[in-house]
């Protein structure tokens, strides 16, 4: 049975490869769902992740994006983007099936800046995201979207609350869409296990964001309610955060009984 899932933003698996593989030996997780891969599937280090001993589904994109699963067993049903009639390039959708657990790791957009073209684009994706999540799983099928939400779900998922409210990550739309996604049957695996608890999962490398603390909580693992008694612990992994040539974002790991 999966005890143990984690989801990693690794800003491009090309130079945090040797991070990765040491993670994986670290945690010995049951799947990683990565995001930001910054490579081609042609490029992705396929032979690296078989030799840690973990199978790979990946959709890569040059240079920017990208989603995969790393699992110890190989999935099924493997689904590569929404499959809906919108012609979109970008690589931000991957889904596997583990027996009865379904497994998705998800890159929102940024949005770039509230009211911008890339804004609209991002609840534009939202929409979409909801809309296959209706299709594809009734409120009872046991699975986790996990990822790079880009969205901080509520003010103290942020350092600075009166500076982030209403901005990018933070605006209402944002977190509206974000809600209409869990209002299917999904809760926050890490607020739901940490309730009175503020940790973040994103500091900007400028400005000593990491050193500082001034982070924001957008790495989420979202549950189904249907195994919402599996959920027994949720934490990040701020070690992964230092040291050399970091990724910007840290692991959320989540353990299921």
């Amino acid at each position: 049975m999966m005890q143990k899932i984690i989801t990693w933003n690794v800003n491009s698996i090309g130079q945090r490869l040797s991070r990765l593989i040491a993670l994986l030996d670290r945690w010995a997780p049951d799947v990683v769902c990565l995001q930001e891969l910054k490579c081609t599937n042609e490029n992705f280090p396929l032979a690296a992740i078989e030799a840690a001993g973990y199978h790979a589904a990946f959709l890569g994109q040059k240079a920017f994006n990208g989603v995969a699963l790393l699992s110890r067993v190989e999935p099924t049903e493997v689904v590569k983007g929404f499959g809906d009639s919108v012609d979109d390039p970008q690589a931000r959708f991957i889904s596997g099936r583990f027996g009865e657990l379904t497994v998705a790791s998800v890159y929102v957009p940024n949005g770039q800046a509230v009211g911008s073209d890339k804004y609209y684009y991002k609840l534009n994706w939202l929409e979409r995201l909801r809309s296959h999540v209706s299709a594809s799983w009734s409120n009872q099928a046991p699975v986790i979207i996990a990822g790079d939400f880009n969205i901080a779900p509520a003010p103290r998922d942020t350092h600075d609350p009166s500076a982030w409210e209403g901005q990018i990550l933070c605006s209402k739309r944002e977190r509206a869409a974000l809600e209409a996604t869990m209002d299917l049957g999904f809760i926050d695996s890490f607020r739901h296990l940490n309730h009175d608890t503020t940790e973040f999962t994103w500091w900007d490398y400028r400005m000593l964001g990491f050193q500082k603390n001034l982070g924001l909580r957008i790495d989420l693992l979202l549950a189904s309610r249907s195994i919402q008694t599996r959920l027994q612990r949720c934490y990040v992994d701020r070690d992964e955060r230092k040291g050399d040539k970091p990724s910007d974002h840290a692991p959320v790991i989540l353990e299921l009984s």
